[in-house]
């Protein structure tokens, strides 16, 4: 379980096909690394990755053909920018929201509008997750928990303040470019229940 905070703004140092249609990534993140270990899980790009080798500042991890499929870490080449985060601990606080590191599906910038103190960016949003998202409600964007400023069918818009674009890969995003989106599993579990509900009933 992640938070949906960035701790470290890293780099791809290689990316290596393996059997199959999966690939060993490496990462370089001196901050993430500091304390990991073989079997640890560290979110990148929002994609919950588990830590197979620690070298120095690098840690490498297997990425399944599924993910590289499912999720836009198919497209990351060497010299990428990710966002990195370890999993949670009891004792973290949770300063984003819930987040569970499975990608729901992949969106794109579809514009970016600056203004004095912040940007607003417009994300396209894959059909089967628009009734996860609501405005004011939260959803992860490559792994950066974010509050929604604005939805329509197929879109929403969040504010992006200068931390965040300093400090993730949001702040070098361009139009056209994938990003992975998790929307808040929270919505998902109250819609699986609603859904069991006796018909009659009310949940």
């Amino acid at each position: 379980m992640f938070t949906g905070i960035v701790e470290e703004l890293g780099e791809v140092a290689s990316v290596t096909a393996t059997s199959g249609d999966s690939a060993l990534v490496a990462v370089r993140g001196p901050l993430v690394t500091a304390d990991a270990r073989h079997g640890d899980s560290i979110a990148v790009n929002g994609v919950c990755l588990t830590v197979v080798d620690v070298d120095g500042g690098t840690f490498t991890a297997d990425v399944m053909g599924e993910t590289l499929r499912r999720s836009a870490l198919g497209g990351l080449r060497p010299g990428d920018p990710v966002n990195l985060e370890r999993a949670a601990t009891l004792g973290s606080r949770l300063g984003g929201h819930l987040v569970q590191g499975h990608v729901d599906g992949v969106g794109e910038v579809l514009s970016r509008e600056p203004a004095a103190q912040w940007e607003t960016v417009r994300f396209r949003l894959p059909a089967h997750l628009a009734r996860y998202v609501v405005e004011k409600g939260s959803i992860t964007v490559d792994g950066v928990s974010l509050t929604v400023a604005g939805v329509g069918a197929d879109w929403f818009e969040v504010g992006l303040i200068p931390t965040t674009l300093k400090l993730t890969t949001l702040g070098v995003r361009r139009v056209g470019d994938p990003v992975n989106l998790e929307v808040d599993v929270l919505a998902k579990y109250v819609e699986r229940l609603l859904g069991a509900a006796p018909r009659g009933e009310v949940a």
